[in-house]
C-alpha cells in the first residue's frame, strides 16, 4: 500500500466543506445546528409569547410596531464524520495501481485534510470480513 502525504499540498488551501445537512454536535463550529440558542448569528424575528425570556425582546422593534417580537439566533456546532471503508480483495479491481481502494484512500485523506483544518471531529473504521479498525471520531484540537 502507498502512503500519500497531502500536509503540503497547497491544492486544498481554499475549499471549505460545509454541511450539506443540519448537523448537531456539542463544540461551535462551522455548520447550522437543529436547535436555536443565543450566538452572534441572528436567525429570524418571532412573535414574543408570555413566558419567553424578556432578554431577546427586540426593543427596536417594539418602538417602531408596538409589538413585542423575539430575537431567534442559530446555533452553530461541529460536523462529526465517520469514515468507513472496504479494505476487502474486491476494492482492488480494475488493476492493482489504480483501484477502488486507492481512490477511497485518496478521497477520505482529502475530505480529512478539509475536516482538520475547519477543527471538525472525524474518525476511521477499515473492515473486509470483519472490522478491521475503529478509530471514533476526534477533533484534532
Amino acid at each position: 500500500m502507498q502512503t500519500v502525504k497531502y500536509e503540503n499540498d497547497t491544492s486544498f488551501g481554499n475549499l471549505e466543506l460545509l454541511a450539506k445537512q443540519v448537523v448537531e454536535g456539542f463544540i461551535t463550529g462551522l455548520h447550522k445546528s437543529p436547535f436555536h440558542g443565543f450566538s452572534v448569528e441572528f436567525a429570524e424575528h418571532r412573535q414574543y409569547n408570555n413566558g419567553d425570556n424578556v432578554k431577546n425582546i427586540d426593543w427596536k422593534l417594539y418602538a417602531k410596531t408596538d409589538k413585542l417580537y423575539s430575537k431567534r439566533f442559530e446555533e452553530e456546532t461541529n460536523l462529526r464524520c465517520q469514515f468507513v471503508i472496504d479494505v476487502s480483495s474486491s476494492m482492488y479491481f480494475p488493476e492493482p495501481k489504480k483501484n477502488k481502494l486507492t481512490f477511497a484512500i485518496e478521497a477520505s485523506a482529502s475530505l480529512m485534510y478539509l475536516l482538520k483544518r475547519q477543527r471538525d471531529a472525524f474518525g476511521l473504521s477499515l473492515f473486509a470480513d470483519e472490522v478491521l479498525l475503529n478509530s471514533p471520531a476526534k477533533s484534532t484540537t
